[in-house]
C-alpha cells in the first residue's frame, strides 16, 4: 500500500493520503450514499475531489470549506403550492 512507501530504507513510512478521505468514508460521515456523492460530482454540486484510478478522494479541508459555503442563515422553504 501507499502508506508503506519510504524515501530511504529504515525511514518512517510516508503517509501520502494524510488529510484525504475516500468517497465511502465521506459518504458515511455525511450520512449519504456513495452514489449521492458521485451524482453531486457529475453535477459539479459536491465538494471537489481527485481520482486515483477508480478511487475517489476528497481533501478534508476542501470538504469543510464546501460545507461552510452551503451554510444558510435561514433554511430555504419549499413551496407548498397553490391553495
Amino acid at each position: 500500500m501507499l502508506d508503506k512507501m519510504t524515501d530511504e530504507p529504515g525511514a518512517a513510512p510516508l503517509n501520502l493520503l494524510a488529510g484525504w478521505i475516500s468517497r465511502e468514508d465521506l459518504a458515511e460521515e455525511l450520512m449519504v450514499k456513495p452514489d449521492t456523492l458521485a451524482r453531486w460530482e457529475a453535477r459539479r454540486e459536491g465538494p471537489p475531489c481527485m481520482r486515483i484510478g477508480r478511487k475517489v478522494y476528497y481533501r478534508q479541508s476542501s470538504v469543510r470549506d464546501w460545507l461552510l459555503s452551503r451554510e444558510q442563515s435561514q433554511p430555504k422553504r419549499k413551496g407548498r403550492g397553490r391553495r
